[in-house]
């Protein structure tokens, strides 16, 4: 009965006839069902079609076909199962891959053949041992990547954040020396992330100096050496390790942007503990058509988005609609709310969300700040809001 009144509430704030109700209806269950119900944020006893509604009477009617049509063909929903397949991925797609190649070249064999003796295999297995996974944030699942790869990975090759005290090095190295010989140190490290869309926020300059999750990691390794060897104490990861840095999703401008940040910045760090060869990957790359209006990260505003690949051009028209309608209802107040921030990564406004992405995605546990604005964004007084969110969005900052 809630949903049938919700449904009947959306209709009626979209002026829908009754052939089109009973078009709409049929979709909006079934998404609401599949996906846009399993939001975090949604409080019980309410989800998508309820938040749906709330959401369109900020606009006016003439704007509510276009916000609809929004919704439907342009927002991209990560939901909690996808993610799932992408974290369930990462070691099998992901890292067993470059171990086995790297093993092989170590015994000049072919790849195939790593699995053909147990020598080989042998050695596939230590090497995976002497991987450590850290996670950058609670979005990076590490608890649900231990629990995926049970048996294959070890609890102490795993550390759920970047806080790591003395203690647990300790505990980590003990642990791996135990298992495979006293010399045994950690040769490849994976930074572990859920999502990336612009970059900056994994390394960038700060008045000349480096910034971001790369230099506090690095940071926290070369602290951490430096007052195990005052201890006596072996510090468990190698110099010169090997660095990998894994996004569960990353958007195309954000994989550019990493590699030349990394280019630029990374030699900037002075002593640095890991090798100079950083390999950068990700689960899932969204394509470069997915930001509203952008072409080769510069927002183009009232125009169309054109892309040419494989031959061919694609043309968004609808994508100015949406652009205007960003435009139309977005609240300069968020800007002056994040400013500190903002001026950081060089924006002039938010409108088109963080690092100006302009980008039409949900994640399933959170809406990212490079997301528009128009879907998140919650300004006024509760009882005379200026802006309305369809996904409530987690802040960080403000």
């Amino acid at each position: 009965m809630k949903n049938v009144l919700a449904l009947n509430l959306v209709a009626d704030v979209m002026g829908w006839d009754d052939v089109r109700t009973t078009e709409e209806y049929d979709w909006l269950r079934l998404m609401a069902a599949v996906k846009y119900d399993s939001y975090a944020d949604f409080a019980a006893g309410s989800g998508f079609i309820e938040a749906l509604v709330d959401w369109m009477r900020q606009f006016d009617v003439a704007d509510r076909d276009t916000a609809y049509r929004l919704i439907k063909s342009r927002m991209v929903f990560i939901s909690a199962a996808e993610m799932q397949r992408l974290i369930e991925a990462f070691l099998p797609e992901v890292v067993t891959p470059f171990l086995r190649q790297s093993v092989a070249q170590e015994h000049g064999i072919e790849p195939y053949k790593v699995w053909s003796e147990k020598t080989y295999s042998d050695a596939f297995y230590m090497r995976r041992r002497k991987c450590l996974f850290v996670g950058l944030s609670d979005g990076s699942r590490i608890d649900v990547l231990r629990r995926t790869n049970a048996g294959q990975l070890s609890q102490e090759q795993v550390v759920p954040m970047m806080n790591v005290d003395l203690d647990k090095w300790l505990s980590l190295g003990s642990d791996l020396r135990d298992e495979l010989g006293p010399d045994a140190q950690f040769e490849d490290v994976y930074l572990v992330d859920d999502f990336t869309a612009s970059g900056t926020t994994f390394i960038r300059l700060k008045d000349g100096a480096p910034k971001g999750k790369l230099p506090k990691f690095e940071k926290m390794v070369m602290h951490a050496r430096k007052a195990l060897a005052e201890q006596g104490e072996i510090f468990p990861i190698a110099d010169n390790y090997r660095l990998h840095i894994h996004h569960y999703i990353s958007t195309i401008q954000a994989r550019a942007a990493l590699q030349e940040r990394i280019e630029q910045v990374v030699p900037l760090l002075a002593a640095r503990s890991f090798d100079d060869n950083i390999a950068i990957g990700e689960g899932l790359l969204l394509p470069s058509v997915l930001p509203l209006g952008q072409v080769s990260g510069q927002v183009r505003p009232g125009g169309k988005v054109e892309r040419e690949a494989d031959g061919l051009v694609e043309t968004f028209s609808e994508d100015r609609q949406f652009i205007e309608l960003c435009e139309k209802y977005y609240d300069p107040s968020e800007y002056i709310r994040l400013e500190k921030h903002c001026k950081e990564a060089n924006l002039l406004t938010l409108c088109y969300g963080y690092g100006s992405c302009a980008l039409p995605l949900i994640l399933e546990h959170n809406t990212p700040n490079n997301t528009v604005p128009l879907f998140w964004s919650e300004t006024g007084h509760p009882s005379a809001p200026r802006t309305r969110s369809l996904f409530h969005r987690r802040d960080r900052h403000g």
